[in-house]
């Protein structure tokens, strides 16, 4: 079953900026942190932004830094939102990720297997 649905991801031109959301199952996370990572083509998954559990601390990559606002409200079924301010260089497949409660409380938001639930992704291509 997939546990996190990602949605927001067009095409845009550089400047113009979007928001991608990513929706979960309730129940399963209980508030634990979660992130969003992107893979462009012929690159490995990077780190993107990541938000713990009750939306008091925030990490980002450097690349997105001051572009980038992750957020999430603080229901047991969290809502993922993400606002860029887009360059051609953020084109990639964004995925959302978050770690089941069992399974612990992730510590480094910014590690990719700190969680172990993935969305499907969303693209998102930007222009010149």
């Amino acid at each position: 079953q997939v546990q996190l649905v990602e949605s927001g991801g067009r095409l845009v031109q550089a400047g113009d900026s979007l928001t991608l959301t990513c929706v979960t199952r309730g129940g399963i996370y209980s508030d634990n942190a979660m992130g969003w990572f992107r893979q462009a083509p012929g690159k490995g998954r990077d780190f993107v932004a990541g938000i713990d559990g009750q939306g008091r601390r925030t990490t980002y990559a450097d690349a997105v830094k001051g572009r980038f606002t992750i957020s999430r409200n603080n229901a047991e079924n969290p809502l993922y939102l993400q606002r860029i301010s887009l360059r051609p260089e953020d084109t990639a497949v964004y995925y959302c990720a978050a770690r089941r409660s069992s399974l612990g409380t992730v510590h480094i938001l910014s590690q990719a297997n700190q969680y172990n639930d993935w969305g499907r992704g969303t693209q998102v291509t930007v222009s010149s």
